[in-house]
């Protein structure tokens, strides 16, 4: 499975705020099994295979803890390739009493932590794409039970855990906003996204290349809810990869034809979402 390649516009890394860094880095790295890539003060990238970034933690100055209601991150997901691998998480999490949601997607089998701050993280697994129903374009998802006697069978309760597995990636984002259509827009007709799954008017899950999401999009914060202070726990960036040079100028092209402001910012091309969520254009 190639989604999280080029040509595909592929979500790499993510960036969030925390309130008490020590407290992120140890949870980050002693429970779910990161390793320090790079450290600087009160900002740290962790990376699965010892050598690819894909998510940074900071504290920010002045921080907050996340408003209980606020635009911005939902979630972010870590990928895994191997069913067995998501069963030993499972097992450490137990062992750390971490709390676990669940659900079967049809297209995913997902589990659901959350940090220290309330910052919401997936750890999932695609099923074959050759099990995924489409139909008119659409990618079929449901939210259903876990068989977790079936998943955990596939794990070893007593190997020791060694950290995330060398090929986890960065899966999907998937981001409180505002206003779904006006996002649509920025979305579809700026950045180049298809629609593959429009669950009843109150998300968007989007993709290329016919991935069931490399983003998903939803209003359950409500269209009035408010933009996140820059000084709150909750997402600072998110990177998506684009093919080449010549795709990301078209894309900022396409940007700046809906009235999305694309700027450069510390050698980095940047753009905001209606949401003002960060969005880092890489290549």
């Amino acid at each position: 499975m190639n989604y999280h390649s080029k040509p595909n516009r592929y979500v790499s890394h993510v960036s969030i705020k925390v309130l008490d860094f020590d407290r992120s880095l140890k949870f980050y790295t002693e429970v779910i099994g990161f390793q320090v890539l790079s450290q600087e003060g009160q900002t740290a990238t962790l990376t699965a295979d010892g050598k690819t970034g894909i998510l940074t933690i900071e504290q920010p100055v002045n921080a907050i803890p996340k408003p209980r209601r606020a635009l911005g991150i939902y979630h972010f997901a870590l990928l895994f390739s191997k069913r067995s691998d998501l069963a030993n998480m499972v097992f450490q999490l137990v062992r750390h009493n971490v709390e676990i949601g669940a659900g079967d997607h049809k297209v995913s089998e997902a589990i659901y932590i959350v940090d220290p701050d309330g910052n919401e993280i997936e750890i999932a697994y695609d099923n074959d794409p050759s099990e995924w129903n489409w139909n008119h374009g659409e990618v079929e998802m449901t939210v259903e039970a876990v068989d977790f006697n079936s998943l955990l069978a596939e794990g070893d309760q007593q190997a020791p855990w060694t950290g995330l597995p060398k090929d986890t990636i960065m899966g999907h984002i998937h981001l409180y906003v505002g206003d779904l259509e006006e996002t649509k827009q920025f979305y579809i007709d700026g950045l180049g996204y298809e629609v593959v799954n429009n669950y009843g008017g109150q998300a968007l899950f989007i993709s290329t290349g016919n991935y069931h999401h490399h983003i998903a999009l939803n209003t359950w914060m409500g269209r009035r809810a408010p933009i996140l202070p820059e000084n709150s726990v909750g997402l600072k960036s998110y990177t998506i990869v684009l093919e080449d040079e010549e795709t990301r100028q078209q894309v900022i092209k396409q940007l700046e034809a809906i009235g999305a402001s694309v700027t450069k910012e510390n050698g980095s091309v940047v753009t905001y979402d209606p949401a003002k969520n960060r969005i880092i254009l890489a290549i």
